[in-house]
């Protein structure tokens, strides 16, 4: 079996996600106090309020605290002469294997939070699919965007 790849993506991650989490979790929150309410006006049993909210304390607890950590582990790559390997997974942990001789073009890619924490997404497109790699130091990923680039160019003039 081929050892993990060797790069992790930027500890700043784990910031972007968990902010990502509340920012979701909040919309949940409302929906959950519009359901309080309602229950409040149907006097429908307060049980359903305490299991409701129970619900919504463990969603963020997951979505902000044991997710993006878990998600943070698994999250590998490595960029070599052939190939790009990625590992990624929570439950399930994936690699995928990207010849370089499939690679049609490298983007990358800042959101706003992204942005805030200095980081970059790449995008590894292929004739089937886009590849992510979800959080590196933007000056690596604008490098590493150069280097696939360059090495999927003389990929294709080996062919």
């Amino acid at each position: 079996m081929m050892d993990e790849p060797a790069k992790r993506i930027s500890k700043k991650a784990l910031k972007v996600w968990r902010i990502s989490g509340m920012i979701g979790s909040a919309f949940i929150w409302l929906l959950l106090v519009a359901a309080a309410i309602l229950i409040l006006i149907k006097q429908w049993p307060l049980w359903i309020l305490f299991v409701l909210g129970a619900a919504g304390v463990l969603e963020v607890l997951a979505v902000v605290v044991i997710l993006p950590t878990m998600r943070w582990k698994r999250w590998k790559y490595e960029v070599r002469e052939q190939e790009i390997e990625l590992q990624r997974g929570v439950f399930i942990v994936r690699r995928t294997l990207i010849p370089m001789i499939r690679v049609q073009h490298v983007d990358t890619e800042q959101g706003p939070l992204l942005r805030k924490y200095g980081l970059g997404a790449i995008k590894v497109s292929t004739a089937a699919t886009v590849h992510d790699i979800p959080a590196v130091e933007i000056e690596e990923a604008e490098e590493m965007r150069k280097v696939i680039s360059a090495l999927a160019r003389v990929a294709e003039e080996d062919v």
